[in-house]
């Protein structure tokens, strides 16, 4: 047996019995959602932190997700690489970009262990760097058209289109390329509108505004908490702003840990947001979190969370604190909250207006969380309920292994709900049970 194979089962050892011991410590904690949230006071983990997650399985012949009572699913596409983020043209072509994270430098014993957890997930593994164009020509709600768009790309994950430009988040910036209306591929060197370091939180999220004139981009922190100091942070977890027209670009909100799908709530014309906390102080502290944004917002990361609730592990800032915003949904402990579109009344029978969610799923809670696509309904601009599931089923009931993971989310040019999986390399199509 070689070396790396007994350190990591010594890894996994010490894993598990972190892990047991703090089962001992008491029961898991009732799952911190909606607008007034319990969020169980900090226990922190110290050295080792709680590491768990499924191995990939990926789906058997037949399998499907689980669809809410009244709702459908049925691949649109399958054999994908890694399938992370849609984006449909106004000519009802399906863009899907195909990344994934890379390995970084190993530093400690966790680090090791984590990127070895995460590649039996298929969570870290080489990237495809490209996207994928799909086409249903026949409307039967299966792509039986797959071109290679763009390719060459460094982990692209934001698409949008903006008159005759479109605009690929790329880990390491943001990139417009010139566009030809139903063109099947793009081969023209982009333009770079601004540089992003690639470290940490990888994904780059974009979301024009109504009116064309504005570009939105998330971009990550570089780390936990800011433990490797905050220069490294600079112009990290934060939403950016760019205005098309000038060129000029500026950090719109603040405070964000890794604010990854937007939308705009339309009856507003507010931009929302899901955020992925802080790890390493329990299974439900502090909860993920979906909120509206506001221009020159500072939302708390890395000195508190859930509004002004301090984090002891890092040096403060009381000024800093004392104008964090309390985010407005909770959306559970460590679910991975990552895809975000606004569904409105009708999509999908018996769902009103609210928002759709793809949880991706935790991987450092003793008790899995996330792996389903949740809806929260709206009323007045706001959330106004308790969530509902659109789709579950993605991890085994026993938890150790999952069968698909939900990212991205947006609606189909049928109007359908479609889902990239990034696990299972499909991506879902969710409709009513009596629709095509």
């Amino acid at each position: 047996m070689s070396f790396s194979s007994i350190f990591a089962r010594i890894v996994a050892l010490i894993g598990g019995v972190a892990l047991r011991w703090r089962r001992l410590q008491g029961a898991t904690p009732e799952p911190a959602w909606g607008s007034a949230p319990v969020v169980p006071e900090a226990k922190p983990q110290g050295s080792l932190p709680t590491l768990k997650m499924p191995t990939a399985r990926g789906w058997s012949d037949g399998q499907f997700p689980v669809a809410a009572p009244g709702l459908k699913v049925n691949a649109f596409a399958t054999g994908l690489k890694h399938p992370r983020w849609i984006n449909v043209l106004p000519n009802g072509d399906v863009l899907i970009a195909e990344s994934n994270q890379v390995a970084g430098p190993v530093r400690s014993v966790f680090s090791y262990a984590m990127q070895a957890t995460m590649r039996r997930a298929r969570a870290l593994g080489v990237s495809a760097n490209r996207i994928t164009l799909l086409r249903d020509r026949d409307g039967d709600g299966i792509a039986e058209t797959r071109e290679i768009f763009m390719e060459g790309l460094n982990q692209p994950f934001g698409m949008a289109l903006v008159g005759d430009t479109f605009y690929v988040g790329n880990t390491d910036g943001v990139v417009a390329f010139p566009y030809v209306a139903g063109a099947d591929r793009i081969t023209a060197p982009g333009r770079k509108l601004v540089s992003f370091k690639p470290a940490g939180h990888w994904t780059r999220s974009l979301l024009p505004s109504p009116d064309g004139r504005k570009l939105y981009a998330g971009v990550g922190s570089s780390s936990n908490i800011a433990e490797n100091g905050m220069a490294v942070e600079e112009g990290r977890a934060a939403i950016y702003e760019f205005d098309l027209p000038s060129g000029n670009s500026r950090i719109f909100a603040g405070g964000l840990r890794n604010a990854v799908g937007m939308a705009w709530e339309p009856s507003t014309g507010v931009l929302w947001t899901v955020v992925n906390e802080r790890d390493g102080i329990g299974d439900e502290t502090p909860p993920d979190y979906l909120t509206s944004v506001r221009d020159g917002g500072f939302y708390g990361w890395p000195y508190c969370y859930w509004g002004q609730t301090v984090d002891d592990r890092v040096p403060q800032d009381a000024s800093m604190v004392a104008k964090a915003i309390k985010p407005d949904y909770a959306l559970g402990g460590h679910t991975a909250s990552l895809g975000l579109c606004w569904l409105p009344a009708g999509t999908l029978p018996g769902f009103p207006d609210g928002m759709a969610i793809g949880q991706h799923g935790s991987w450092n809670r003793s008790t899995l969380s996330g792996y389903k696509v949740v809806f929260v309904p709206f009323a007045n601009g706001r959330p106004s309920g308790p969530p509902r599931d659109i789709l579950s089923g993605f991890l085994a009931p026993d938890e150790r292994e999952s069968y698909g993971r939900p990212v991205g989310v947006t609606l189909g040019p049928d109007g359908s709900l479609l889902v990239a999986d990034d696990v299972g390399d499909v991506i879902w199509r969710v409709t009513g049970e009596r629709q095509g």
